[in-house]
């Protein structure tokens, strides 16, 4: 009597089963992308801002404590090699000098005395008159005031040069470009007074933000233009750059080498710097179009007959202007997806309706 009552149940499930089988499979969404042709491009990239600095520059200070009685130039005086830049209150090293100058001749009396005795002990020796012991000590006497007398001619020496280190002078022509002690100020060993940059080489000294890596390397050529005077421009190359971007801006300290600059290429000139573009034949593309650049770089390939994205290994270098010259892998004219790579799949359908201008 159960039979029969499980057959509507067993048809019912048949149908329902017959339903869910006929379901069609998850379509994958339709995205929106932005894409970039493929096509070289020369590296063009706005010039950086920065200053003329010197490429050598000496901070001066004296070689003994003292007071400063005299500071005889300011910044941006031109100052000539020899030149009196400052003084100190040098009473007590004239005292010094006086002191040895009086050490040495009680020495020098004390050595004639000894030359004298010796003289005499020689001629009693000679008569019989004394022993060769007293002729001995009356030798080794008048050795120690030579000894003595050297010591504190040495010592005189000494003073004396310290007291010509009571004043300052420029090493070199150059211009002063800071100035760090004042007149009544008390410096010891070595604290800075003046800064002297010599002028017969120059940098720009420009920041170059992180994403321009390539341009930082030694030897990159740049066009250094005077924003006083566009009209003045010289070459230069990188000669140093910091090893790490700084960590509030971004960007690395970069000093440009001069190329016989002018005169009008003054210290703390501002100066515009903007690299030379290579020549290369290279493919182009932006950051946002490369995914994979810490591992196998790669793209994505609009098929416009499609409407799909197709996933394409490719090898990049990065480019003078920022973004990514394209080695291989892409052609010329294929239509590169430039925003959201790492959310795309193969064969994705998409929608595209404006080009990204390069």
């Amino acid at each position: 009597m159960r039979a029969p009552a499980l057959i509507p149940l067993l048809l019912l499930a048949g149908v329902l089963s017959s339903c869910s089988d006929d379901q069609p499979e998850a379509v994958a969404p339709v995205r929106p992308v932005l894409f970039v042709v493929a096509e070289p491009r020369a590296a063009v990239v706005s010039g950086f801002t920065g200053t003329v600095e010197a490429k050598f520059s000496t901070d001066l200070g004296f070689q003994v404590l003292g007071r400063i009685t005299a500071r005889h130039v300011h910044v941006g005086d031109l100052v000539q090699k020899g030149q009196v830049l400052a003084n100190l209150d040098f009473a007590a090293l004239e005292l010094s000098v006086k002191q040895a100058e009086a050490d040495l001749a009680s020495a020098n009396a004390k050595l004639d005395l000894a030359r004298v005795t010796e003289q005499r002990q020689k001629t009693l020796v000679a008569s019989n008159a004394s022993t060769r012991e007293q002729l001995e000590e009356a030798v080794q006497a008048r050795e120690a005031a030579e000894a003595t007398v050297q010591q504190l001619e040495a010592s005189l020496d000494k003073v004396r040069e310290q007291l010509t280190y009571a004043t300052l002078t420029a090493d070199t022509d150059g211009v002063v470009s800071a100035v760090s002690a004042e007149v009544g100020q008390v410096v010891s060993v070595g604290t800075p007074v003046v800064t002297i940059a010599r002028l017969e080489a120059r940098d720009a000294v420009v920041d170059i933000p992180d994403r321009y890596g390539a341009l930082t390397a030694i030897g990159t050529p740049f066009e250094i233009t005077l924003q006083a005077n566009p009209a003045k421009t010289v070459r230069g190359t990188v000669r140093e750059t910091t090893p790490q971007a700084d960590p509030a801006t971004r960007s690395r300290r970069t000093k440009i080498a001069l190329e016989s600059p002018p005169d009008s290429y003054r210290l703390g000139s501002t100066v515009t710097a903007s690299p030379i573009a290579r020549t290369d034949d290279h493919l182009w593309l932006p950051e946002s179009a490369v995914g994979g650049t810490d591992g196998k770089p790669f793209v994505w390939v609009i098929d416009a007959t499609k409407s799909t994205v197709s996933r394409r290994e490719v090898e990049v270098q990065p480019s003078l202007g920022g973004g990514f010259d394209i080695i291989s892998g892409i052609n010329r004219g294929d239509r590169i997806v430039s925003a959201g790579v790492n959310s795309l799949t193969d064969n994705q359908p998409i929608r595209f309706s404006n080009e990204t201008p390069l």
